[in-house]
C-alpha cells in the first residue's frame, strides 16, 4: 500500500504542475508562444494563376494562346542561408569554390551569351556581368527583355549558369505571353496581345482567363513548402466565327486597292448569311510610315454618313409601306433640283441628268433626285414616320453586339430637342437623310440591313463567337440571335432583291459582279467630314462603299467594302465594287470541286508512263489506278555485271548500283537517259558511274 500511495502522490503531482504549466503558457506566455508559431508555420497566401484559355478560328486553328516567356537573373550572393533571426550564413568553403569557378567559365559564358544574343558583344556581356558580381547583387538582370523556353533553354546550358540555383544563382521568372500565330491577321476583332483591352479577348474574358487557385507557404523540418489549398481552374476556349482562309482573302482584296488608291482607311467584313457568322473582318488605317495598320475598329465604331448604300432602306419603308412600287416614275430633269431652298444633284447632273425614270431604275443609277424626291414626297409631312420606318426594317437597330468598339447606330427623330445647330431638324433634313445623309452609322449595321434582304427578311445578329470549349468537350454554342423575324412584308424585300440584282447586273455596281454567278448589292458615295476634312476646309474626303451578297438567286454569304480617301475618283463601285468583287470570286472559287473527267479530251493520255524498275511494284501501283495490261520491263541483274539503267527514274537506278557497290553520281533532272559505265562491263570495286538525267521527249 505504501508503494501504490507514493505513485498516486507523484502522479497526481504531475497532473497539477502540467495543469500549472499550461495555464502558464496559456497566459503568461501566449504572447511568446504566438510569435514562434508564427516564425514556425510562416502561413503565406499567395495567388496560383490559372492558364488563359486560347482563341480558337470556326475550323479549330489557333488565333491567339498563351506561351511562357522568361526574365532571366543571376544571384551573386548564392551559397548564402539565411538563418531564423534574418541574418545569413555564409558558406565559405563553397562561396571561395564558386568565385574561383566563376572567373574560370566567365570568358566561355560571355561568349555563349553573345552567340544566343548577337546584338551585344562578349565584352559588353563581360562588363555588364562583372559590375553585378562586384555589387554582390542579389537579382541582376542578365538580359533586359523577355525571352522564350527554347532560349531560356540554351542560356541555362551555359557554364556556370547550368548550376543549381542555389549553388550558381542563375534563375528565370516565367511570365505568360499571348500570341497571335497568325501575325495581325484580324487582330483588332481578336484582341490585344498583353492584356484584355478589347475585342474577343475582352467580351469573353471571363471565360478565357479562368479562377485563381490559392496556396501557401509553409515551413516544414526547415524546409518551405508550398502548398496548394484551391488549385486554379484553366480557362477555357473561345471558338470564334473567323475563317483563316477568308480573313486573308478579304485583308490582301483590301490592302491592294488601299495601296492602289493611296487611301486613309478601308474597312471589309464578310459575313454568312443564314447564320450572321463573321467569317471576316478587316480594319486597315494609314500609318505615319505610309503603312497600314489595325489600329482600330473601324467596321463596328466609325460611324459616319454612309451615302448611297442609305437609300435602299429609303425605298424599302416606301415599298413596305406600299406608297410606290417599281413602276412609280420621277422626274429627275437635267439632274438638278431644287429641293427646300438648296441644290439636290445626281452625279450626272453635268450631262444633262437622267429625265424621267422609275423608282427600279433610280436605284440602278443611284439618282440622288429619284430616291429623295420620293421620301420628301411621301413622308414630308409626317418625317416621323419615315424615321420609324429606318428602325422598322433594321438599319437604324442596335445590334447589340458585345466587343466594347461597336457603337449604336445615330438616327434621329424630327422632334429632337437639342441645342446644337447641326443636329436642328429643318426642312432639307428629309431628303438628305434619305440619300445617306444627317445619319451615322457604322458599316457592320449596313452589312447587318442588306444581310436582313438577302436572308428574306430575317435581321440576324452578327455573331464573333460559336462555342466555348473545356478539354476538347463544347462547354457552351452561342445560338444565332434573330433580331426581326421580318423587317418588311415578304413581297417589299422580294422587289428589293430584285432591284439589288438589277444594280449589280445594268447599273452602277457592275464591277461588283461576277461571270460565275449573281450578285446583289449597292454602291455608295459620300464626303465626309471630320476633324481634318470638311465641308469648309476645302479638303475633300470620301467615304465610298459596296454593300451585298452573293450569289445573288442562293444567298451564302454578305459582305460590305468601305474606303475613305482623298485620291482618285470619287466612285464606291469603281474602288469598293472591284474589292468586293475579288473577295466574292475568292471565296466562291474556294468551294469550287474539280472533276478529273472535265479535264479530258481526245488528246488526253489515260495511261501513265511506266518507268522500267520492279516490275512487281509496278504492277500493284496499275491495278490500283485500275489499269490493266500494261507491260513492264525489268531490269535484268547480274553479279558484277553493269545492268542496262537507261529510262529508270533516279531513285530506282541510284538504288540498285549503290546496292552492287557502286558510287554513283548523278546530273540533270528527270529520267536516267545515259549512263558512264556501258551495260555489260565487268565490275570491280571502288568503280564510280556517273548517271545524265533528263525529261523524256
Amino acid at each position: 500500500m505504501p508503494r501504490y500511495l507514493i505513485v498516486a502522490v507523484i502522479l497526481a503531482l504531475v497532473g497539477v504542475a502540467v495543469v500549472v504549466k499550461a495555464a502558464y503558457t496559456m497566459t503568461a506566455e501566449k504572447n511568446w508562444w504566438l510569435e514562434v508559431q508564427r516564425n514556425q508555420t510562416n502561413v503565406a497566401d499567395s495567388i496560383k494563376k490559372p492558364n488563359r484559355g486560347n482563341v480558337l478560328s470556326c475550323d479549330g486553328q489557333l488565333l491567339a494562346g498563351s506561351i511562357p516567356e522568361y526574365e532571366i537573373f543571376i544571384d551573386f550572393r548564392a551559397g548564402l542561408q539565411r538563418l531564423e533571426d534574418g541574418t545569413f550564413y555564409e558558406d565559405t568553403v563553397w562561396v571561395h569554390k564558386r568565385d574561383t569557378l566563376w572567373m574560370e567559365k566567365l570568358d566561355s559564358l560571355c561568349d555563349g551569351l553573345h552567340e544566343i544574343f548577337p546584338q551585344k558583344s562578349a565584352e559588353e556581356f563581360r562588363a555588364h556581368l562583372m559590375e553585378g558580381y562586384n555589387k554582390k547583387s542579389r537579382y541582376w538582370r542578365v538580359w533586359r527583355g523577355k525571352i522564350d523556353y527554347a532560349t531560356y533553354s540554351q542560356v541555362k546550358q551555359l557554364p556556370f549558369f547550368n548550376l543549381p540555383r542555389h549553388k550558381g544563382g542563375f534563375c528565370g521568372e516565367e511570365y505568360p505571353a499571348r500570341r497571335h500565330p497568325f501575325g495581325s491577321l484580324a487582330e483588332r476583332t481578336i484582341g490585344s496581345r498583353d492584356t484584355a483591352r478589347y475585342g474577343v479577348e475582352l467580351a469573353c474574358d471571363s471565360v478565357l482567363a479562368g479562377t485563381y487557385g490559392i496556396a501557401h507557404t509553409q515551413k516544414v523540418r526547415n524546409k518551405r513548402v508550398s502548398i496548394v489549398t484551391r488549385p486554379p481552374i484553366d480557362g477555357a476556349d473561345v471558338v470564334t466565327t473567323l475563317d483563316v482562309g477568308m480573313q486573308d482573302l478579304c485583308e490582301k482584296a483590301l490592302l491592294d486597292e488601299l495601296k492602289t488608291r493611296d487611301a486613309l482607311m478601308g474597312v471589309a467584313i464578310l459575313m454568312e448569311v443564314q447564320t450572321g457568322d463573321v467569317k471576316a473582318i478587316v480594319n486597315m488605317e494609314k500609318s505615319a510610315d505610309g503603312e497600314y495598320r489595325e489600329r482600330l475598329n473601324n467596321a463596328l465604331g466609325y460611324r459616319c454618313e454612309p451615302g448611297s448604300v442609305f437609300k435602299t432602306a429609303s425605298i424599302l419603308v416606301a415599298l413596305d409601306d406600299g406608297v410606290v412600287d417599281t413602276s412609280y416614275t420621277i422626274n429627275t430633269g437635267n439632274g438638278l433640283m431644287r429641293m427646300h431652298g438648296a441644290n439636290m444633284k445626281d452625279h450626272n447632273y453635268s450631262r444633262g441628268g437622267y429625265g424621267t425614270i422609275n423608282v427600279a431604275r433610280a436605284m440602278e443609277v443611284s439618282s440622288n433626285i429619284g430616291v429623295s424626291f420620293v421620301i420628301d414626297h411621301f413622308y414630308g409631312s409626317n418625317p416621323t414616320k419615315y424615321v420609324e420606318g429606318l428602325h422598322r426594317v433594321g438599319i437604324g437597330e442596335d445590334l447589340k453586339i458585345p466587343l466594347n468598339e461597336y457603337r449604336a447606330p445615330n438616327i434621329r427623330y424630327p422632334d429632337t430637342k437639342t441645342s446644337n445647330r447641326s443636329l436642328y431638324w429643318s426642312k432639307t433634313t428629309l431628303p438628305w437623310m434619305s440619300i445617306g445623309y444627317e445619319t451615322q452609322i457604322a458599316p457592320i449595321n449596313t452589312l447587318a440591313f442588306y444581310n436582313a434582304i438577302a436572308n428574306d427578311g430575317k435581321l440576324v445578329q452578327p455573331r464573333f463567337v460559336k462555342q466555348i470549349v473545356k478539354e476538347g468537350q463544347v462547354v457552351e454554342d452561342k445560338p444565332v440571335v434573330v433580331l426581326n423575324e421580318q423587317i418588311a412584308r415578304p413581297e417589299a424585300v422580294k422587289t428589293m432583291q430584285t432591284i439589288l440584282t438589277h444594280v449589280v447586273s445594268q447599273g452602277l455596281g457592275k464591277r461588283a459582279g461576277s461571270r460565275s454567278f449573281a450578285v446583289a448589292g449597292k454602291t455608295g458615295t459620300a464626303q465626309v467630314s471630320d476633324a481634318e476634312y470638311n465641308y469648309h476646309s476645302g479638303k475633300r474626303c470620301h467615304w465610298l462603299s459596296f454593300c451585298g451578297y452573293f450569289p445573288a438567286d442562293a444567298p451564302r454569304y454578305s459582305c460590305i467594302v468601305c474606303v475613305k480617301t482623298t485620291n482618285g475618283p470619287a466612285s464606291g463601285g469603281l474602288v469598293s465594287g472591284t474589292v468586293f468583287h475579288n473577295i466574292a470570286e475568292g471565296v466562291m472559287a474556294k468551294d469550287v470541286r474539280m472533276v478529273a473527267s472535265n479535264a479530258r479530251d481526245e488528246h488526253s493520255v489515260f495511261v501513265p508512263d511506266v518507268k522500267n524498275g520492279d516490275e512487281q511494284a509496278a504492277g500493284y501501283v496499275l491495278s490500283q489506278l485500275g489499269i490493266k495490261d500494261v507491260k513492264t520491263e525489268s531490269v535484268s541483274v547480274s553479279d558484277g555485271i553493269m545492268p542496262d539503267v537507261t529510262g529508270m527514274g533516279a531513285r530506282d537506278a541510284v538504288y540498285m548500283l549503290e546496292k552492287m557497290g557502286l558510287k554513283v553520281h548523278i546530273t540533270g533532272r528527270g529520267d536516267v537517259k545515259g549512263q558512264s559505265i556501258p551495260a555489260g562491263t565487268q565490275l570491280h570495286d571502288g568503280m564510280a558511274c556517273r548517271l545524265e538525267l533528263g525529261v523524256r521527249s
